[in-house]
Order: C-alpha cells, then structure tokens, then sequence
C-alpha cells in the first residue's frame, strides 16, 4: 500500500486561508441566503405550472380561443386545463365560487344575470378587452315570410309569436337577450323563449322547430360560420346599431361587411349592422402575476391581428372593461412584454424581475457588513498566536517565585505546542516572533538557574 504523501506546503497553507476566510464569512453568507429564502417564500416568482380557464360550450368561440391560449402557454411549459361551461354567466360564478379551481375566465359585457352588489367583484380583476363578440340573430326565412308577409325581419318587434332560443342559463346570451327585448318594450311573454344550449339549439332551428336563435360570439365559432352559409337562414340587420350602443356602454356598432364571409358566393350580400359586446379576459385577483403576464402576450398574438371587426393591433385593450385592470395589465398596457422576456427563457427573466429588487436590498444591506470581515478575518488568525502570550507572560512573571526547572518545563511545553499552531503566510511573521519571545524568556529562565546554581556552589 502506497503512503499517503503530505500535501505540499504551498497548497496546505492556502487551504488553510481559504478556510479561515470561509469560517469568518460563513455567517454573512448564511444570512444573505436566509434572507433569499424568505424574499423567495414571501415573493413566490415562479408560476404554478397548470392553470384552470373557464371557455365556453364546446362548439364556440370560447372553446377555439381557450385552445390557442393552450398552445401558447404550453411553449412555456404552463398546462392549461379548459373547463367547458355553458358561457359567460357560468364564468362569472366559477371565478367568484373560491372552491371551483377556475384561475381564469372569459367574460361577455354584460353577462350578468342582475346588477352585481359593490362587493360582489372584488376579487375579480380584468386583462382588458380582447375580441368582438357580436349578437348574431339567425332565424328561418320560411317563418319571415309566413309570419311577416315579407323576406326579412325588420325589427325585434316583429319576434312577437315566434319560437326564440335565448341559449341555456349559464349563457351570457339569457340576460342580454332580456335586456334587447325590454329596451324595444317587448314583453317576453309574447315570445316562446326557448333556452336549449348552442349545439341543440342549432339543430332545432335547422329542423324547424324554432323559429330564431340568438347567439353572442366571435365569427371564429364554427356555429356562426355554419349558419352564415346555410340556406334558408338569414341574419338580422340589427339597424339601430348605433342607438344600442349609446343605450348599453359594454356594446358597440359593429358592422359584417358584404362578401367577407364568402367572396366568391358573394355571402353576405350587403352589409349587415351588428351590436357586439366585447368579451373580456377576467382572472382572480390571487392568480400568479407571471401566468397574466403569459396570458397578456398570448391575448396580444392570438387576438392582435386584424379580423371581421377588428384592424390589426386593435386588441387586446384597456376599454370597455367592466371590472378593474389587475396590475399586471396595467403594466403590460403600459411597457409590453418586460425587457428580459424579450432576450431570455420565461423562466430565468421571470425570476430575475420579479427578484432583482431583493437582490439589490440584499447587497446593499451585506456591503456594509461586510468591511467588519477583514478585521474578523485578523482577529480570527492572529488569536491563536495572541493566545500563547498570555501563559509566556505568566511563565515570565513567575520568574523568581517558582522554581526554574518547573518554569522551563512550562516553557517547553508552549513551545512544543506552538509548533503545532499553523496560520496563513502572510502573518507567518508573528508566528516566528512569538517563538523569538519564547527563546528570550527561556534565556532568561536558564540564566537564572545558572545564577542560583552559581550561589549554591
């Protein structure tokens, strides 16, 4: 077996500073750790990974959407869970029900059942306006023209003992299809409301078995692009566009251009005035601000470009929201995307913003204290020197009043130990001092006992 060689002198000797140095530093470094821990479980930068976004029926625009919303967080490696639900007045319950795990939902303008109470949305907090969500009133021609005598419906007056589906409770389209009935003074109970949800609802339309059928979505719900091309099925000019929207301030005047849905069957063929509310992006107010951020990029990709109603850049945006922006928004509205985003991973820039705060409080408390490491650092190494002074000077006063022989033996037994103190080489020049004392005080010692031994012969 191999002896195991000493390490070189040279390396012994810097391992000995370098654990010096560590020992003295140790409890600064441990507190600028400390006080990341806590920065970080009070701060909590980084994003739970799944998320819960309430959509819509299966079939609408709410779905589409809420699956984009997937695949772009999912490039981040945030899952999205889409919850379906019968609509906007069912989102609305779920963000409010702190039981349901919905962190996010999309919301209809006007989707409430009733008037909300001051308190009711207080956790609720918007990222703003993100896409047109007009009214879409289908109904049969056949009916127009057996009821009407004429090819069109002019007015929602004219509804008067017709089959209407309003869409399912849970729908956003319930409430707001009240609220155009009652603003033409319609009573309701001249009409058969029918509340089937949007997939059966169309079916009764196309077999006959309803007459109309309101609908409150983006064109992107396959529904709507089915029905638009569907013969037999007109669409209402909603005339007075600009009269609903002064009356309702979450709607606005919309308008289909002709020919958009289909140039070449030239559909539709004339322009056609639609009112539109704007559906919204509503979180809770506890949703990590790192997942709105991602939800506001993607709402910028996914929504941004131009549409049927909408010219390039026109959402998402801050107006028309019935609830406050949440902070985040608001940032995001105000400067985009933060600038590390931009050049670095999600992960790594969001950690870096939502923490260099800290981290520059942390230096600047540890700057200060640290200048007491040096002189720590001193005292640390030159203590085990200093030490061995003390018992020499006790040897050294004890000159005369005790004997010499027990003195020397004292004496080698510092030295001896001493020979066994090892410190860095740069205060290796105390160490040889202290053993030049050493040899002083012996000196001494034996002269003394020289002295007496003389007196004695």
């Amino acid at each position: 077996m191999q002896p195991i060689r000493p390490l070189p002198a040279t390396l012994r000797h810097t391992l000995l500073s370098a654990r010096d140095l560590l020992a003295t530093a140790g409890p600064f470094v441990l507190l600028a750790v400390a006080l990341l821990v806590a920065a970080y479980w009070v701060l909590d930068p980084t994003p739970p990974r799944r998320v819960v976004l309430a959509t819509g029926a299966p079939q609408g625009a709410y779905a589409e959407f809420g699956r984009r919303y997937a695949e772009q967080l999912k490039t981040h490696g945030i899952t999205v869970e889409l919850r379906t639900t019968q609509g906007a007045a069912e989102n609305l319950a779920l963000l409010r029900d702190a039981d349901s795990g919905v962190d996010l939902a999309f919301v209809q303008g006007g989707a409430d059942d009733a008037p909300r109470e001051e308190d009711a949305d207080d956790e609720l907090r918007s990222l703003g306006s993100v896409f047109h969500e007009p009214v879409w009133l289908f109904y049969r021609e056949d009916t127009a023209r057996r009821r009407l005598k004429a090819p069109r419906l002019a007015n929602l007056s004219q509804l008067a003992g017709w089959r209407v589906n309003i869409g399912a409770t849970g729908s956003g389209v319930p409430p707001l299809a009240l609220r155009l009935l009652e603003a033409n003074r319609i009573d309701p109970a001249t009409i058969t409301l029918q509340r089937q949800p949007q997939t059966p609802a169309v079916v009764d339309l196309l077999e006959g078995r309803s007459d109309a059928l309101v609908l409150a979505s983006a064109p992107e719900s396959p529904m709507v692009q089915m029905l638009l091309q569907t013969p037999g099925i007109a669409l209402f000019d909603f005339a007075q566009s600009e009269a609903y929207a002064r009356r309702f301030p979450f709607m606005s005047p919309v308008l289909l251009p002709r020919g958009i849905v289909n140039l070449a069957r030239d559909l539709p063929p004339a322009d056609v005035r639609l009112v539109a509310p704007t559906a919204a992006l509503v979180a809770r107010e506890s949703t990590h601000p790192a997942l709105l951020q991602l939800f506001m990029q993607a709402a910028q990709r996914i929504h941004g470009e131009a549409g049927w109603f909408q010219r390039r850049g026109d959402f998402p945006n801050a107006r028309n929201t019935e609830r406050p922006l949440a902070a985040e928004a608001q940032r995001w509205y105000r400067s985009g995307a933060p600038l590390l985003q931009r050049h670095l991973p999600f992960w790594l820039a969001n950690l870096v913003d939502r923490m260099w705060v800290v981290l520059l409080s942390i230096v600047a408390i540890l700057i200060p204290l640290s200048r007491v490491v040096p002189p720590l650092y001193e005292l640390r190494v030159r203590s085990r020197i200093f030490r061995w002074y003390g018992r020499l000077r006790a040897v050294e006063e004890a000159q005369g009043r005790r004997d010499s022989a027990a003195l020397l033996a004292e004496l080698a037994e510092i030295e001896a130990r001493v020979e066994d103190v090892t410190v860095p080489l740069s205060y290796a020049d105390e160490l040889y001092a202290l053993r030049s004392h050493i040899q002083l005080v012996r000196r001494r010692l034996q002269a003394q006992a020289s002295a007496i031994a003389g007196t004695a012969t």
